[in-house]
């Protein structure tokens, strides 16, 4: 979910109503955890000092507001080093990380404070178009590092992983052998504990083409062997799995959940009508491109922000 407008700089002076309402709907379904998508605009890389100084005050407001949500997971795109050097964005991403965090301690307002818990600030994984940084495992180490050389304490930083954004920037996603030696070099560098979420989804993507296109679940060039293996990973038991499939706004959500519980149990998926195929470019946007970094006027219609009835959910 979003806390505020993801294409606006602008953020809420107090928490949105129904806050509270929505607070005690989750507790009564006992629903967790909560994750927040960080604003699109948000460039921890890059290396103009003004739109790095907007993207650091944005992502600390999300943090400071997350909490008042209940949220434990707060993600964010590592997004584009600019032309500059991957050494010189990774340097950047990790002291934005540091400030962020301690920004967001001081902007918590007393009346998002509903528990002790600081969310994760979590780093998505890139899929390498657009000189973007966190590509690869070993990008994410040397943030990893240079954050905690900063003081940033492990527990205080997590890890997503984009199964798409792992394709488009080279793994195979469709083997099983690879996606358990992905899994294992995860942990040898950064820890069991700091993969903290996964955005499950499919591609029409090319592997190692550098492009994010998302496609419905085992619909795509991932296809359904490795999301199968993903879904029902021993490694991944309790780390929690988001949709970032199309047509959210068409219904299709259901039935990418269906296809989901079908690859659980080992049946065959059914073969979708042609329409999903055809869903307007709204309804199908994930996230935006990598190579679309600092450029509001390119991002998909945000959904409206806050709760009524309960907070929107990003159209990704």
């Amino acid at each position: 979910m979003f806390v505020d407008n993801p294409t606006a700089w602008k953020r809420r002076t107090a928490p949105p109503r129904g806050l509270d309402a929505f607070r005690a709907r989750l507790d009564e379904l006992d629903v967790r955890p909560v994750a927040v998508h960080a604003s699109y605009l948000v460039n921890l890389a890059g290396p103009d000092p003004r739109f790095r100084a907007d993207s650091i005050a944005v992502l600390a407001s999300d943090m400071a507001a997350a909490a008042g949500y209940g949220a434990r997971i707060v993600n964010v795109h590592t997004g584009s080093h600019r032309e500059t050097s991957v050494e010189a964005g990774v340097e950047r991403v990790a002291s934005a990380v540091s400030e962020v965090l301690r920004r967001s301690r001081r902007e918590r307002r007393s009346g998002d404070a509903a528990s002790d818990d600081e969310p994760v600030l979590t780093l998505e994984n890139a899929a390498g178009g657009g000189f973007s940084v966190g590509a690869t495992i070993e990008e994410l180490v040397r943030i990893a590092e240079r954050a905690a050389a900063l003081g940033v304490a492990d527990r205080r930083l997590g890890f997503c992983l984009d199964v798409a954004h792992a394709w488009g920037a080279g793994v195979a996603m469709d083997d099983p052998d690879a996606i358990d030696a992905w899994l294992e070099a995860f942990d040898r560098e950064l820890g069991r504990d700091r993969l903290v979420m996964l955005h499950l989804n499919d591609s029409r993507s090319e592997r190692g083409s550098r492009t994010d296109r998302h496609e419905h679940i085992g619909a795509g060039r991932i296809g359904a062997r490795g999301l199968a293996h993903l879904l029902g990973h021993p490694r991944l038991r309790d780390v929690p799995f988001v949709l970032e499939t199309p047509g959210m706004d068409e219904g299709y959500d259901r039935t990418n959940l269906e296809r989901c519980r079908l690859l659980l149990a080992g049946e065959p998926l059914p073969t979708l009508p042609e329409a999903a195929f055809r869903l307007s470019r709204r309804a199908a946007a994930s996230a935006p491109a990598e190579d679309d970094v600092e450029r509001p006027g390119n991002r998909p219609t945000p959904a409206s922000s806050g709760p009524r009835g309960g907070p929107s959910r990003p159209r990704r």
